[in-house]
């Protein structure tokens, strides 16, 4: 008996965050999301989510509902769950661009997949550990109130943070990550994000007399422009501090292209660039080839996705790095079930799917 999609529906979040996220590029106060609801023919449900960041993928709210209401899911109902490639290949090609709703038509269809076989999604995907350990983000702020938010989040269990840069002088970030690190002592770890907010000479430089400084910096994640690869490849080159790639990859194009230029030690997976499940697998497959490790991150998204996000880590060996913090961030959840979590230490729901339940008023 041939298992359909029957019906698919859309439930547009917002939730206030417990205080407000701020990078280079934007300041978030309420986490706005769209839930996707997909069932089929014998009555199951999956769930999917859509996350907006205009400035990083150029998805907003209206166009993200548009895409799944009115392009995708025409294309999807009545399409065979016997036929997964063909239904994921449905909505890859529905329309240009748009990628993080093509994400979460992408999850709900994975979502359905595991529970009719009657594994979680981890185990659905690979399989590869039950745990994982994420950082915590310190957003930008005041020197003194970045260090007292770095020192909550180690008296709560976290031992490595992400700290943003790049939304300010040089200057800045250079005394704000000193602080930051003599605050935190020498055991916790401390990544950097400047999401875009260097050029490749003074990122290099910025990097370097850090590592003089003696601040024992994990990673730097995307020190320049997302199109400025030969920027990156530059810093990659030009420094030991590992420089990983964020929104300089949305593809499996763009990754091959920055790789075969040594432009990266690392490459961040995140869903809502990528497409979806699939299309990160298949970056991280390529990355794997290059002998390139990789991280999975989100955007500001709820326990949907980011549970999504958590058990495809989980699924492979080749992600070893986690930045999974952001549903940690809001004020409640509109789901239930889901990743758990301990401090630092995600947990992989045992659940067949995802493990989440939502319920719809």
């Amino acid at each position: 008996m041939s298992l359909k999609i029957k019906k698919i529906e859309t439930f547009p979040i917002a939730v206030p965050l417990k205080s407000p996220f701020k990078t280079a590029l934007r300041t978030v106060t309420t986490a706005e999301s769209l839930i996707v609801k997909m069932t089929d023919s014998d009555g199951v449900v999956g769930l999917g989510e859509a996350a907006p960041t205009a400035p990083i993928t150029g998805d907003t709210s209206a166009s993200i509902r548009y895409a799944i209401e009115q392009v995708i899911a025409p294309k999807l109902i009545g399409a065979s769950l016997n036929q997964p490639e063909r239904v994921k290949q449905l909505i890859d090609t529905a329309l240009v661009g748009n990628h993080s709703p093509k994400a979460a038509v992408n999850i709900a269809v994975n979502d359905l997949l595991a529970q009719h076989y009657g594994v979680s999604l981890s185990q659905w995907l690979g399989g590869y550990r039950q745990t994982v350990a994420t950082d915590y983000t310190v957003s930008v702020g005041t020197a003194a109130e970045m260090v007292r938010h770095a020192k909550q989040l180690v008296a709560a269990g976290f031992n490595t943070l992400k700290v943003k840069v790049g939304s300010q002088s040089p200057f800045e970030d250079l005394k704000q990550v000193r602080a930051i690190r003599d605050a935190v002592g020498p055991d916790v770890k401390i990544r950097l994000d400047a999401n875009q907010g260097w050029r490749k000479k003074q990122a290099a430089k910025m990097i370097n007399q850090m590592a003089t400084d003696g601040l024992a910096i994990e990673l730097v994640e995307q020190p320049v422009p997302a199109d400025d690869f030969e920027g990156m490849a530059y810093v990659t080159a030009h420094t030991d501090t590992p420089i990983m790639a964020d929104e300089s990859i949305f593809s499996v194009k763009d990754a091959l292209r920055l790789l075969k230029m040594d432009g990266c030690d690392i490459i961040n997976l995140k869903l809502m660039k990528a497409g979806g499940i699939d299309n990160a697998l298949k970056i991280n497959t390529l990355a794997e080839v290059f002998g390139v490790p990789c991280m999975v991150g989100s955007m500001i998204e709820s326990q949907v996705s980011v549970t999504a996000a958590a058990e495809m880590a989980a699924a492979k060996s080749n992600i070893q790095y986690y930045d999974l913090d952001a549903a940690m961030m809001f004020t409640k959840q509109p789901t239930t079930g889901g990743i758990t979590h301990a401090g630092s230490e995600i947990t992989i729901p045992s659940e067949s799917g995802l493990g989440i339940q939502f319920q719809t008023k």
